[in-house]
């Protein structure tokens, strides 16, 4: 088949060729971007969190008696909810993967030093790594005596007087490459911490960069504010028994608080996705409803060819065109004008992805998701066209002439 009398035939339809081959770019640009942010964000709905989703109950309190002890008050309720059957172990802890608490601040490596890093601090009662099931690959837990009930954990009123610290394996690679961190000191203040252990993972409190998703520092600072999360470890069958026993036992205990947000983590972790899974959703029907306008507007204009161009099918047909022939033809020249179409749209998804990622904190679009738009598209284009060529093939040489 040769490309000059398409090439022609579509220079005599300039404006028609170019709307096409617009809608196609337009196309490709968006569905490339909408594709990598549906994947982005299913991967994100996937992440672990580090923690023993499946074992744990989550309860908050917030006390309102103004001249209460809250470390006392945490003690008596943990002792309390620890009788409950099914209680593996119990902990109060102010933060926890999803639940939007995010204290960070900067990790330097020397005394007033950078912070080449930021991390979230994760503080807790005792059993706190049981308790979320985290998994230490180097070192110890905190020993009682390292604990520090000073200051509330949403301030700065304790963080020096922290000796020692547990961080997770990233940002442990994060800030010592290629090195042992334990006995290493960090700063996330003025004086040093020592790092006495590291787990596998854990997920911050708040969505952040894939790559900083797992910074975080656990410091043996107990939760002494009036609000706290306790968390319940106990089989997976037992949570939902177990959380409304919680809620009586620290009821019975203390009426004069108000009790929040009695879920499983699953819960949790379903709550803190919602938008997400609303905007896969929004996004999916968006870039479906893209290409079948796409589709149409390729078959449509193939079909007014077709009619357009009966006489001249009919005289190829005359002059020994085959239906394959013909076929091929109107293949041949949607794919060209695809093609012109998917080449402008490449440059466009990249220049849509770089507002993205300078408005909405978008990763860099990778190669393969122009790789797979476009051979999408070439496949789409040739299928929309396929009923319009067929129809054009099967046009018999003597109607077609006649018609002249």
């Amino acid at each position: 088949m040769s490309l000059p009398p398409i090439v022609a035939s579509l220079t005599r339809h300039k404006l028609t060729a170019l709307l096409l081959m617009l809608q196609v770019s337009f196309t490709c640009a968006i569905v490339c971007n909408v594709a990598f942010m549906i994947v982005d964000r299913v991967q994100q709905l996937r992440q672990p969190s580090g923690v023993a989703e499946n074992e744990l109950a989550l309860i908050d309190s917030t006390d309102l008696d103004e001249n209460a002890q809250p470390l006392v008050r945490h003690d008596t309720d943990l002792a309390a909810l620890r009788t409950i059957a099914g209680v593996k172990s119990a902990a109060a802890v102010d933060a926890l993967p999803f639940n939007h608490r995010d204290w960070s601040n900067g990790i330097a490596l020397v005394q007033d030093g950078p912070a080449p890093v930021a991390a979230t601090a994760f503080n807790g009662t005792p059993d706190e790594l049981a308790t979320l099931g985290l998994h230490l690959v180097a070192g110890r837990d905190f020993l009682p005596n390292e604990y520090v009930p000073l200051g509330s954990a949403h301030d700065w009123n304790g963080i020096d007087q922290v000796p020692v610290a547990i961080v997770t394996r990233a940002l442990a690679d994060k800030l010592f490459p290629g090195q042992n961190p334990l006995g290493k000191a960090i700063y996330p203040d003025e004086k040093p911490v020592r790092i006495v252990g590291v787990v596998e993972h854990l997920l911050r409190p708040q969505a952040h960069e894939s790559t900083d998703n797992d910074y975080v520092t656990l410091f043996p600072m107990l939760p002494d504010a009036n609000d706290v999360t306790y968390v319940l470890r106990t089989d997976p069958q037992d949570r939902e028994r177990v959380l409304k026993q919680a809620a009586d036992v620290l009821n019975h205990l203390h009426a004069n608080r108000i009790l929040r947000h009695a879920q499983t983590f699953e819960q949790l972790r379903a709550d803190f996705f919602h938008r997400n899974r609303t905007m896969i959703a929004l996004l999916m029907a968006a870039a479906f409803g893209l290409l079948v306008v796409t589709a149409l507007g390729i078959a449509g204009l193939a079909s007014f060819w077709v009619q357009q161009r009966r006489r001249s099918i009919g005289i190829r047909r005359a002059v020994g065109a085959t239906r394959r022939d013909i076929l091929r033809y109107f293949q041949l020249e949607n794919f060209l004008i695809v093609s012109t179409g998917v080449a402008l749209g490449a440059l466009l998804a990249y220049g849509l992805n770089m507002l993205l990622m300078l408005h909405y904190e978008q990763p860099r679009l990778p190669l393969l998701y122009l790789a797979i738009g476009t051979l999408a598209l070439w496949l789409l284009g040739q299928l929309a066209v396929l009923g319009p060529a067929l129809r054009a093939a099967s046009v018999p040489p003597v109607v077609a002439t006649r018609s002249a």
